[in-house]
């Protein structure tokens, strides 16, 4: 049996209305061609100048330059790997329209329609923005998990797992300490 299976996934009702798509939060049926779409439009949450930062090469500073920038427990999770204890992070409820991105660098991961309430105690996705994050077998724990980091400053973001709601299955389990919330604009 996967786990998490038995948790409820509807009934927190953020819409995505803002952006026209449906939302994963709502009791409605969320299908394949709508995360597509949800994936392919995410640029519309943020100025185009801020499309150029997918644009811009990789950072490459020092543990120590990011010690200096990041407080210690962002630090921690984004670049010694690091997990911060479920449930202490404000962005576990946050159903505001708009983008998380990195907290290190600032590039966008994920959308609030992309956002669900796994019941697991940290942010949860249903998929990703295109090409901003890469994967890497992880088995600190035993058994092979898939670890995720942001692809433009290399930081540790979560785990995916393939436990999470129709269409995807996938439940992109972020720690809230390595993301930032930007508001969509008005």
């Amino acid at each position: 049996m996967q786990r998490r299976r038995f948790l409820k996934w509807g009934g927190l009702g953020v819409s995505a209305s803002w952006l026209d798509l449906p939302s994963v939060h709502g009791a409605g049926a969320v299908d394949a061609a709508a995360v597509e779409t949800m994936r392919k439009h995410w640029q519309m949450l943020v100025a185009p100048s801020t499309a150029l930062v997918t644009a811009t090469p990789a950072l490459t500073r020092s543990k120590d330059e990011w010690r200096k920038l990041l407080p210690p427990d962002s630090y921690a999770v984004l670049f010694e790997e690091d997990t911060e204890r479920p449930a202490s992070s404000a962005l576990n409820t946050e159903k505001g329209d708009g983008i998380f991105a990195c907290r290190a660098c600032a590039l966008p991961l994920f959308t609030s329609a992309m956002k669900y309430d796994s019941g697991t105690g940290w942010p949860s996705f249903i998929t990703s923005i295109p090409d901003h994050l890469a994967t890497k077998n992880d088995f600190k724990l035993l058994w092979p998990r898939t670890e995720y980091h942001c692809v433009k400053c290399g930081g540790h973001q979560g785990h995916r797992f393939d436990d999470g709601p129709a269409p995807t299955r996938q439940r992109w389990c972020n720690n809230g300490v390595a993301l930032s919330f930007v508001p969509a604009r008005a």
